[in-house]
């Protein structure tokens, strides 16, 4: 029983759970990234270089013919799927990217928070029930002594 204890001790914690609603909302976030690469992105870039789409740029390895798409020529044997890797790649440097647009704007909200919080001062917290009580036993025993 201690073990199942700790197992949900630790399962329940913060961090735990922050971490599974992290990994849960990146993975969409990365589907969400995927296509804009996809299917905006690399269109636009293979128009650019003249119509061709990046994900099929391949070369046959075991004497297939080119040309083919590069699912039917995987089909075929065995390929240098180099450009279905460059593809992965502009999709990873744009998610890096906007990942790091996103943690800046965190960080310039929190330090705007905390001058936000250097620039008013705190109230003072009120004395607690117990010091004033000793407070006042104190200045009693003053008055008689």
């Amino acid at each position: 029983m201690s073990m199942l204890k700790d197992f949900r001790a630790f399962a329940i914690k913060g961090n735990v759970v922050d971490l599974a609603v992290g990994v849960i909302i990146g993975g969409a976030f990365g589907k969400i990234v995927s296509s804009l690469v996809e299917d905006i992105i690399m269109p636009i870039v293979g128009k650019i270089f003249g119509g061709l789409d990046f994900a099929n740029y391949y070369l046959p390895l075991n004497g297939q013919a080119y040309g083919l798409p590069l699912a039917e020529a995987r089909k075929a044997g065995a390929v240098f799927a180099y450009g279905n890797f460059l593809t992965i790649l502009i999709n990873f440097l744009i998610l890096a990217f906007i990942i790091f647009q996103m943690v800046r704007a965190i960080n310039k909200a929190r330090d705007l928070a905390s001058k936000h919080e250097e620039a008013a001062p705190a109230a003072p917290a009120p004395t607690p029930e117990d010091v004033l009580l000793l407070r006042e036993i104190r200045d009693s025993l003053k008055k008689q002594g």
